[in-house]
């Protein structure tokens, strides 16, 4: 796999660590997945405050998805860039109909684990590119989720995806996290995802001219670190988590933005 693509494998640290210490999430298919075949990481790629960070992260975007299935159990789903993430199976989506995508050398990984069935799909794709439409029928509502991807798209590539998703499908309803510009530049001396290759990302500080050239409506911010998981740490780990991950200074390098196109 090239850097970008061995980038999954630190998240699925972290949710197996995390699910191994019963704390923030529970993800069985993540122990099992990474005892099998996790790849060597070294480093801050393993931090612990990176991996409480990820793990709730990865809650904020699993209580998202209940919450718009809840309102709308019809929509399809789209997790972009999907690596060998277990979200279909965290949020009990069994009949919802959902697209796990990412790299073709990444599904093909992915499918070592997990079987396609009536409703649940593994998608390879470049989003960068436009094949993926065919794919997937548009005359429906889309919930679609970017964790952990778009600073990996240049502007004019996000902009093209958020575009494409808003042409595409009847309505649509988004959440993504992103890196400000400053993270973006400060990323290539010190990011864990050095450690697996990558060198080149991008921020993004704008959700409104982001939504107003893709077609969308943004919403607001949501918290990456809501306190009710912070507080599922304890002690010392509580507080150093909080000055590191859930104060002003990491609030400001690191976003989440929700956007929505309504059903004309």
């Amino acid at each position: 796999m090239d850097g970008v693509n061995k980038t999954l494998y630190i998240p699925l640290y972290g949710k197996s660590y995390v699910s191994r210490n019963n704390i923030i999430i529970m993800d069985k298919k993540a122990e099992e997945i990474w005892e099998t075949s996790g790849f060597p990481l070294n480093g801050k790629a393993k931090s612990r405050w990176l991996v409480y960070f990820m793990a709730m992260r990865a809650k904020v975007y699993d209580e998202w998805i209940k919450s718009k299935l809840a309102n709308n159990a019809d929509a399809v789903v789209l997790h972009i860039g999907c690596g060998l993430d277990s979200r279909v199976e965290r949020v009990s989506a069994k009949n919802t109909n959902w697209y796990d995508i990412d790299f073709a050398e990444v599904i093909a990984e992915r499918k070592k684990y997990y079987d396609e069935s009536e409703f649940y799909h593994m998608l390879s794709a470049d989003m960068r590119e436009s094949e993926w439409k065919h794919q997937i029928a548009g005359n429906q509502d889309a919930v679609v989720i970017l964790e952990g991807v778009s600073m990996y798209f240049a502007p004019d590539e996000l902009t093209d995806l958020l575009l494409s998703l808003t042409r595409h499908f009847t309505s649509v309803s988004l959440l993504m996290d992103c890196y400000t510009e400053r993270a973006a530049k400060l990323s290539k001396y010190k990011n864990p995802i050095n450690e697996v290759g990558v060198n080149t990302v991008y921020g993004y500080d704008k959700p409104y001219e982001l939504a107003d050239q893709s077609g969308l409506l943004f919403l607001g911010e949501h918290s990456l670190t809501p306190m009710k998981y912070v507080n599922e740490l304890h002690g010392l780990e509580k507080i150093i988590f909080r000055y590191l991950y859930a104060g002003n200074i990491a609030a400001s390098m690191y976003k989440m933005y929700e956007f929505k196109k309504e059903q004309l």
